[in-house]
């Protein structure tokens, strides 16, 4: 057997050391911080301050009492508009068409889980809606064969039983995706989305609202005490008046949306009110649901 020498002997026994010098008695440690004692934040520094509960609601609003307690229990919206659903907008082509023209398209996925609205939502969650719906920009779809009026934006809305007389101006879509709602300084005002059905054509048509603002209710503050048989009168600009009938009032989470019931082009004229409810997580969520009055057509009439 080989064996393998060091290059250099190992070395020795390390000498003994001798008596390690006295430096006295140890001072006993004092008390150490607890985490509770401790603030390393600047005075000036307020990013958590909305993790802290407050409660600024204005006073004798007790419309959620019978909620449980929300996160941040303000019923205000913040300062970014956060009232309307999220729309469709991943789109596959339906049918061939004319060059020239933008395809007919159908959802696959309609919003994202608002970090921040109808950021996410506006905010709104994600579903799939199996109906038509015109892609941002592009022409409208073809309608069915429902019967319906033609054309004709809506000028004015009137829901007697809630005390609202509003006028109606148009929306789009907001960078988000999430449908845009009138800016705070018109907060009474409400918004018709512009991509989807006019009031009285085949399909749902879709109007959004304020709940509220930092100053008090606004124009949709009592939208979830509409019942079932109310009536909704929406003035349009061919001077006609369409007369529908309230069939339900629904809260959903903003991340779980019947899209398929709030969007389309086809079936029987309806429509949609929209306005934000539930909990107010606050950011740019706002409220954590939304509140939709479902209504079918019931007639029309010349004003």
């Amino acid at each position: 057997m080989e064996i393998f020498r060091p290059a250099s002997p190992p070395p020795g026994p390390r000498p003994s050391p001798g008596p390690r010098p006295s430096s006295g008695p140890r001072p006993s440690p004092g008390p150490h911080p607890t985490r509770d004692d401790r603030d390393d934040r600047s005075p000036t520094d307020d990013r958590f301050d909305d993790r802290l509960p407050r409660d600024d609601r204005w006073p004798g609003d007790d419309r959620f009492d019978d909620r449980p307690l929300p996160l941040d229990d303000s019923p205000f919206v913040p300062e970014r508009p956060t009232v309307a659903a999220r729309p469709p907008t991943a789109v596959t082509p339906r049918r061939s068409r004319p060059s020239g023209r933008s395809p007919w398209s159908v959802p696959l996925a309609v919003v994202l889980v608002l970090a921040g609205v109808f950021a996410t939502g506006a905010g709104l969650g994600r579903s799939v809606g199996p109906f038509d719906f015109a892609p941002a920009g592009g022409d409208r779809p073809p309608r069915s064969e429902s019967v319906g009026l033609s054309a004709s934006r809506p000028v004015r809305l009137n829901v007697p039983s809630i005390k609202v007389a509003a006028p109606v101006e148009p929306v789009g879509q907001a960078r988000d995706g999430s449908i845009a709602v009138p800016p705070l300084e018109r907060h009474n005002e409400t918004g018709w989305y512009d991509r989807g059905p006019t009031p009285g054509e085949p399909g749902p048509a879709v109007i959004v609202g304020h709940v509220d603002t930092k100053t008090g209710p606004s124009v949709f503050y009592d939208l979830g005490k509409l019942k079932p048989g109310d009536l909704i009168e929406v003035a349009r600009a061919d001077e006609s008046v369409v007369v529908f009938r309230v069939d339900t009032v629904e809260h959903f989470p903003k991340d779980q949306l019947p899209a398929e019931r709030i969007y389309g082009h086809d079936g029987p004229p309806g429509l949609r009110l929209i306005t934000c409810g539930g909990q107010f997580i606050g950011g740019r969520t706002g409220y954590a649901d939304n509140v939709i009055a479902f209504a079918t057509f019931q007639s029309s009439r010349k004003s």
